[in-house]
């Protein structure tokens, strides 16, 4: 028995990769035409409730988890035979056994379920810490600036930290992902941070300009793989008129990337947006606004990504989020010819009630979108006004980006 748990430790202590490297690499899965997909976080990942989450995409319209791969603390949901996330300890907390992790993505490819891998790039305290070179700074003393929550982030500026994500990434499609979903391609969202923080690989250059320059570092970096590329982005981009101080502009990102992916989330709009007193209140007027705005912008864009919405499945303030509320935005969805979406819950607690049995025909899902197609002068004239937010997003306008997402 003690020679079975002696060995058992060291199969843990070897990176997954190493513990994989004599089997052959697994195929690509192809991406379903329509991706509806759950959010998974590493706790459900690494528990129980990735086995309900998977028998909730058997029995539903749901084809397709999100895992956490890297989360926004800088965690790696496995070990590692990347260099620097052994160095910096990323994949030492509670990691997923390799045997676990081949397990369940078996599991979802013999039951035709999308793995997508999610990946955390520049909010990571983890790496911002034990590279301090990397980190914003602060204008003051030369030390690393520090969000609301006490926590240094990567600047975007340093192509290492890219690198950093392009690598997990590599790395991820070997084991069995089929697609990379890099998250919080961005700089940090605090308006205090334009007054306090300083840039010295700036060199004049816009913020947006930055992001869609590391985006392209990235895709190229995927490319080989074959792997689809998407990004999350502020849900705000769809239809605001300047990057927010985030740098993210539609038109700069909207070709980066093979998968387009805003966060349009009903409580994380200011009263007011697109002259909805209480959008959180109104979910399928605010995402058709703000996917109407997406769909229009796209089509001035050659080669720009395909709109997946993320929607939001949890509450924040009233009225409380359910059934109506979630049909309501996925209705939206189809109404602007968007069928794919995701779901959004950060505990990866779901409305299973909301989702149908399997995914319907195009003119099931929205009569409404077949006739909008049918005629190109509606299509055409379908505009929306742009959304006015300040150059660095108020807190008010901002609800509460980062505790939900």
């Amino acid at each position: 028995m003690r020679i079975r748990v002696v060995l058992a430790a060291l199969v843990l202590a070897v990176p997954l990769a190493a513990q994989t490297a004599d089997r052959a690499r697994v195929p690509l899965a192809p991406r379903p035409d329509v991706v509806r997909g759950l959010y998974v976080n590493r706790w459900a990942a690494n528990g129980n409730r990735i086995w309900q989450l998977i028998d909730i995409a058997k029995r539903t319209e749901v084809n397709a988890l999100v895992i956490d791969v890297k989360d926004d603390r800088g965690y790696l949901l496995y070990r590692s035979s990347v260099p620097l996330v052994r160095s910096v300890g990323a994949d030492r907390f509670t990691p997923m056994p390799a045997a676990r992790l081949r397990a369940v993505l078996d599991t979802m490819r013999a039951h035709g379920i999308h793995p997508i891998a999610r990946i955390v790039v520049a909010k990571d305290p983890l790496l911002a810490n034990a590279k301090r070179e990397w980190a914003v700074l602060r204008r003051s003393d030369g030390k690393p600036w520090l969000d609301a929550h006490g926590n240094p982030w990567l600047d975007p500026h340093h192509r290492g930290v890219w690198q950093y994500a392009a690598d997990i990434a590599d790395e991820a499609v070997r084991l069995g992902f089929a697609e990379v979903q890099y998250d919080y391609v961005r700089f940090p969202d605090e308006r205090r941070l334009l007054s306090e923080a300083r840039f010295p690989l700036a060199k004049g250059r816009r913020r947006d300009a930055v992001i869609r320059e590391q985006l392209g570092y990235l895709r190229e970096r995927l490319a080989p793989s074959g792997a689809p590329m998407a990004i999350d982005v502020f849900g705000a981009t769809t239809t605001i008129d300047n990057d927010m101080g985030i740098g993210q502009t539609w038109e700069q990102f909207a070709d980066q990337a093979d998968f387009i992916l805003p966060m349009t989330y009903p409580s994380h709009y200011p009263r007011g947006s697109y002259g909805i007193a209480n959008p959180n209140a109104e979910p399928y007027a605010v995402l058709d606004r703000a996917l109407r705005g997406a769909r229009v912008r796209n089509r001035a864009i050659e080669g720009a990504g395909t709109v997946v919405p993320w929607y939001q499945d949890f509450t924040m303030g009233k009225p409380r989020y359910g059934v109506a509320q979630l049909r309501a935005q996925m209705q939206a969805g189809y109404d602007n010819g968007m069928f794919s979406w995701m779901l959004w819950n950060a505990a990866s607690r779901y409305t299973v009630s909301a989702l149908k049995p399997a995914i319907l025909e195009p003119s099931e899902e929205s009569p409404k979108w077949i006739a909008r197609m049918a005629s190109d002068t509606a299509a055409a004239s379908s505009v929306v006004a742009p959304l006015k937010v300040p150059q660095a997003m108020p807190d008010t306008a901002r609800r509460a980006v980062d505790p939900p997402r």
